[in-house]
């Protein structure tokens, strides 16, 4: 056996024992233990991640680069294009008057502790040198509502938006726009108002934000937590299992049915015949026709909390209509959000992207597929999941606030998973590529280039750069002395600069360029361009880029 397969054996079996190690400290985060417990299995941790490093250590002293599992590296026309996503999202937000906030990429431990359910197990725990146990955010909600609770006074009423990463150990499917550590894009109103007012702004803003990033055949399913908790009563579901149940339910959008009825059943305990009636329901979705179904049955309307949802969504239809976007709503009773917070209306936007392939034939796999002799997740069997989310979460402040009222600080918010609205947009741009397209989205944002014909007056297009710099106009050229025009005009075109400032001995001289727009390729060649006065250059560039 060869020293490089000696060394790899070692790493893979210390990153077995990272991983045993890493199970034991998620079991301790569940059960809450003390500070006294998981100290030294912490320290344990940092020695197996000592190792491994001093493993990963080839011959000759080269580490394996990689970027850790679910995070990538991002190119210029990746950032372009990242820039372009949140600009616009930010638009929007500002455009319905929200101020935005930012928090610490980590929380005490505490904080985020009992917050999501199932999902608690994706949460990164930390321990900083304090001795303070921490957790990297899981989301931008939680970290919201402990900022409400901490001022309540001066922020009790406010619309927010948040840009900022979180971070999850999912497993990922990084084509799809599943990472580890990703941005959202969240909008949130917080304070007291007359019902579903808020809930309605939050579903027109997600419309507004979707269209405005072009996204196209999207679908808004909206559901009420009230609606969904009823029904499970009715049907028999025992109280202290109506959470786990609601998770198997929200998996009906990668799941069949059957698989999800065999969860609930198999795995969670539920009686047979009480899956079977919740079925009845959960696979129903449709508009204004669905809420009067329910509203006729009788036994569903004998349950408080039932007749609360249909209420509230009713008031939630006639505002929606108002807005315009009823028509990218449905109203799907399949949709239950795994979080715990939620306490009223929830949502999430999907694509045709959203499901697995093949979930429409009822074929999709319960869990995605990995690929042979290999952990990574098979991303052909994966879809892109839902693009965005939230709903109503209105003793979530209260639960960190301590105060006698849950609800004294009622929420509702939105969170864009702009990762997946990214993996959209970048195939739409490699697929233009491929057609050898131009894209909307350039990588580099400079406005000008600044060439030399002839001799290179190198000092020259240092001159004209300087000027068009101190007047906003971004600006490049070539770092060469005598650059060729082919050369020039290489890097023109595939940055896709729209216009290109040529110095000539001559012109110059008689104190004028050439200003020439570039088109791109397919350009016929003839358009020689217009001839400009120096003095006069920053203005002509700025009339046409106005």
């Amino acid at each position: 056996m060869s020293q490089s397969t000696k060394g790899a054996d070692a790493a893979a079996a210390v990153r077995e024992q990272i991983d045993a190690q890493l199970a034991k400290l998620r079991q301790l985060n569940e059960e809450q233990a003390s500070t006294t417990a998981v100290t030294p299995e912490l320290a344990q941790l940092q020695t197996l991640t000592t190792r491994l490093s001093e493993l990963s250590v080839k011959k000759g002293g080269k580490i394996t680069l990689k970027t850790p599992k679910g995070t990538r590296d991002w190119d210029p026309l990746s950032m372009a294009l990242r820039k372009h996503v949140f600009t616009t999202i930010e638009r929007v937000f500002a455009t319905h008057g929200a101020v935005t906030i930012d928090t610490p990429v980590f929380e005490l431990k505490e904080i985020l502790a009992g917050k999501y359910g199932e999902d608690s197990k994706l949460i990164y725990d930390l321990q900083d040198q304090g001795g303070e146990l921490c957790s990297l955010r899981y989301d931008l909600t939680v970290p919201f509502a402990r900022f409400v609770a901490m001022n309540p006074t001066e922020y009790g009423n406010i619309k927010r938006y948040h840009i900022a990463k979180v971070y999850r150990r999912d497993q990922p499917a990084m084509t799809k726009g599943r990472f580890r550590e990703f941005y959202q894009c969240d909008f949130d109103i917080a304070g007291t108002y007359d019902a579903m007012i808020p809930d309605a702004e939050c579903l027109c803003v997600l419309v507004e934000t979707l269209d405005a990033l072009e996204i196209e055949g999207f679908t808004i399913k909206v559901n009420h937590r009230k609606l969904l908790d009823a029904i499970f009563s009715i049907c028999g579901v025992p109280d202290d299992k109506i959470r786990t149940i609601s998770s198997a339910v929200d998996k009906l959008d990668k799941s069949p049915w059957t698989e999800v009825r065999r969860e609930m059943v198999e795995d969670k305990g539920l009686d047979g015949a009480v899956a079977d009636k919740i079925g009845t329901y959960v696979q129903l979705h449709g508009g204004r026709e669905l809420l009067d179904r329910l509203k006729a049955d009788t036994e569903l309307m004998g349950n408080e909390r039932a007749r609360e949802g249909a209420a509230d969504m009713e008031l939630l239809f006639e505002y929606l209509e108002v807005y315009g976007v009823l028509d990218r709503i449905s109203f799907d009773l399949s949709l239950a959000r795994g979080l715990d917070y939620y306490t009223g209306l929830i949502y999430e936007a999907i694509t045709a992207a959203s499901a697995p392939p093949g979930f429409k034939e009822g074929t999709a796999p319960a869990e995605p597929k990995k690929k042979k002799d290999d952990d990574e997740v098979d991303e052909s069997t994966v879809g892109v999941g839902s693009i965005a989310a939230g709903g109503r979460y209105d003793h979530l402040v209260g639960m960190f606030s301590g105060s006698k009222r849950p609800d004294a600080v009622p929420c509702v918010g939105v969170s864009i998973g702009v990762e997946r609205v990214f993996s959209i947009l970048m195939q739409r741009i490699r697929d233009a590529q491929a057609r050898g397209e131009r894209s909307a989205v350039r990588q580099k944002e400079a406005d000008v280039y600044v060439m030399s014909m002839g001799d290179g007056l190198l000092l020259e297009r240092m001159r004209v750069c300087k000027m068009l710099w101190d007047n906003g106009i971004k600006a490049e050229f070539l770092y060469k002395k005598k650059p060729k025009l082919q050369a020039q005009f290489a890097v023109v075109d595939k940055e896709q600069i729209p216009f290109a400032v040529l110095l000539a001995p001559g012109e110059w001289a008689a104190g004028t360029v050439r200003v020439k727009q570039q088109l791109g390729k397919d350009e016929t060649g003839e358009n020689k361009g217009e001839e400009v006065k120096l003095d006069a250059l920053c203005g002509y560039i700025k009339s046409k880029l106005a």
